[in-house]
């Protein structure tokens, strides 16, 4: 028996056999998150009146990561759990569609944005990319969501939640406008990022760069010869000073791609590493959302300048 298929049936058989008890009003609010950037959220939010665990730490990549047998009790005793959604966290769907009969499960992209404004993807059961928080305009609106479902669920915390997402919704606000300074630094022409793969397609849209990934949407996904050498002609034909290494996709993706590019008698630099999908290191500036974000942005500038 496959091991996922082993934890999903372990954790019908938990919810088959016990109902969760009604949580004490004085109790802590247990909340369990999948990628890193939703446990930042969770505890800027959250502070001391709520428990946060996350099950992906950094550098995990939530395209491929499977539940654990250590994830079950995390899960099964969970208040709520907050997820992307939008099928990015693949291999954990099937999981949350069981847990969602007997614990809250709460797809935050799925509930707080207008698919209308979503970029379409063929990668993704949702038909949507998932990579949703490269949008800050979007991760206010998944800001809102997640202190709406925490101010329902804990409601005598409710004015601390209410008042710690006002104070977090003015530090996106000012982080978007650092962005826009930082961006308006480099020309027009040399705002092309090429990386591992299509994470970067909403900050795209939302910054005025022109994004290419080597791989899909996906990093299920994998990047063959001829998108190698495609990819190789366009960064040629651009002039494209440097192209980027994601921490959560192997780097050899990107060496190949730099070795076509070489080849050809055109020199192209690894600009640096990218965090994608998943948030840096625990008590590093690149461990929070907004500390990956300008050092994403710092390092994509200095090295196509």
């Amino acid at each position: 028996m496959k091991k996922g298929i082993w934890i999903v049936l372990v954790i019908g058989g938990l919810f088959a056999g016990c109902k969760q008890d009604q949580k004490e009003p004085s109790e802590e609010l247990y909340v369990v998150t999948t990628t890193t950037m939703l446990t930042d959220l969770a505890k800027a939010l959250g502070g001391k009146h709520i428990r946060v665990e996350g099950l992906m730490g950094s550098g995990v990549d939530p395209h491929l990561y499977k539940a654990s047998e250590g994830d079950v009790r995390k899960l099964t005793q969970a208040d709520v759990i907050f997820y992307n959604g939008l099928h990015l966290e693949g291999k954990l769907v099937e999981v949350f569609e069981k847990m969602g009969r007997s614990i809250q499960t709460v797809a935050l992209a799925e509930k707080a944005l207008d698919p209308d404004t979503l970029i379409g993807s063929d990668y993704f059961a949702s038909n949507y990319d998932p990579h949703i928080w490269f949008d800050i305009d979007y991760w206010k609106q998944i800001t809102q969501e997640m202190s709406r479902q925490l101010q329902q669920l804990a409601p005598e915390h409710k004015e601390a939640f209410a008042k710690a997402e006002t104070a977090y919704l003015n530090q996106l606000e000012a982080l978007k406008e650092e962005i826009q300074t930082t961006i308006a630094s480099l020309p027009e022409e040399q705002r092309i990022l090429v990386t591992a793969h299509d994470a970067f397609s909403y900050f795209g849209r939302a910054f005025g760069f022109e994004v290419v990934g080597l791989q899909g949407l996906s990093t299920a996904t994998e990047a063959g010869v001829q998108d190698v050498q495609r990819l190789a002609q366009f960064i040629i034909d651009h002039q494209v000073k440097a192209i980027f290494v994601e921490s959560s996709v192997p780097r050899r993706t990107i060496e190949a791609l730099q070795a076509a590019v070489n080849a050809q008698d055109f020199d192209v630099q690894i600009g640096g590493t990218l965090f994608s999908d998943a948030l840096g290191t625990t008590g590093t500036l690149e461990g929070t959302y907004i500390g990956m974000f300008k050092y994403n942005v710092n390092t994509m500038v200095d090295a196509l300048r």
